[in-house]
């Protein structure tokens, strides 16, 4: 009786590289007479196959045929290791590996972590965003799917306004990122894009202007698109103009302060007049009952003094 071990961590087999699927008996006997099998999530699935002392290909699935090799030498060791050639992404997951004598058979468990660095990052100003200028950064020909970063020169960190992944027909990943600048003083940011099996990322920096100038149309210089910096390296100033050049970020007007304040001047006076015309209107209608009472008053004496007058024009004693 035996026991097979596996890998304990998992494998990490880099694309386009060649991968060691070892396995070991224990305690350590001769595996040379023994049947051994390499499968993936079934006993269908052979990744190799070894018996009579001979590799066995009539069960092996055709994307291994001719990408497999065992390693004889170690065998009587009571150890076993499978070489996979030019690792693909379809070679990751979980394997199986089988040893069995007579009619005693183990096995065991392994995962195969398929890893592969794509292609630099590319970083490119879109143009105005709301408030500030919209960064894109693409990558292409990672698995798997891989993270980005943006980073300001001190290292901080930038939140992505959006992150889109696709897969082409060979499984491998694209990613497109974009990100709002709102600060025109933090100058350089960079994309970073990296690979969480293998800890390793591709960087590109890309300097954000305060002012930006955008494709002038092909008739003013015979061209089919012009994108280029004002005062940057390598702009033509013969081929840009002034509206060409647009501020990425909001400038502040030196007529708001003024605006503003007149505005609160006109709202004081508005209401310092609202109160005179308040206050005048009141001191009016107080006026006019004043009147009507003593038009009131006077009535009255009158009506009185006709009351007690005699004819013949004396008055009553």
């Amino acid at each position: 009786q035996f026991q097979v071990v596996g890998p304990r961590h998992p494998i990490v087999a880099v694309l386009g590289e060649d991968a060691i699927l070892p396995c070991a008996l224990l305690p350590a006997m001769n595996a040379e007479n023994m049947e051994l099998g390499w499968f993936r999530t079934t006993f269908s699935q052979a990744v190799f196959i070894y018996w009579n002392q001979q590799e066995q290909t009539e069960e092996q699935m055709a994307e291994y045929r001719g990408r497999t090799s065992l390693l004889r030498d170690i065998l009587t060791e009571g150890q076993a290791s499978v070489h996979i050639h030019k690792v693909r992404v379809s070679d990751n997951g979980m394997y199986t590996c089988f040893f069995r004598h007579g009619s005693f058979y183990d096995e065991a468990d392994f995962e195969v972590k398929v890893a592969g660095m794509g292609s630099d990052p590319q970083v490119h100003i879109e143009g105005p965003e709301e408030d500030g200028v919209c960064v894109v950064c693409k990558a292409s020909g990672w698995f798997p799917k891989p993270q980005v970063q943006w980073r300001d020169l001190s290292g901080n960190k930038f939140p992505a306004l959006s992150e889109a992944h696709t897969q082409d027909t060979e499984e491998l990943f694209s990613v497109e990122a974009t990100l709002v600048v709102r600060d025109s003083s933090v100058g350089n940011v960079t994309c970073s894009v990296l690979n969480p099996v293998l800890g390793q990322e591709k960087a590109m920096a890309i300097y954000i202007p305060g002012q930006c100038c955008f494709p002038l149309p092909a008739e003013l210089w015979g061209g089919a698109g012009l994108s280029e910096c004002a005062g940057s390296p390598g702009c033509a100033p013969d081929l840009l103009s002034a509206w060409a050049t647009e501020p990425f970020f909001p400038q502040a007007s030196p007529w708001k302060p003024a605006f503003a304040v007149i505005l609160t001047m006109l709202g004081l006076l508005l209401l310092v007049a609202s109160y005179f015309i308040t206050k005048a209107h009141s001191t009016r209608m107080l006026k006019k009952k004043e009147q009507q009472a003593k038009e009131e008053v006077l009535k009255a004496i009158g009506k009185t003094a006709q009351g007690k007058c005699r004819p013949g024009g004396e008055w009553d004693s």
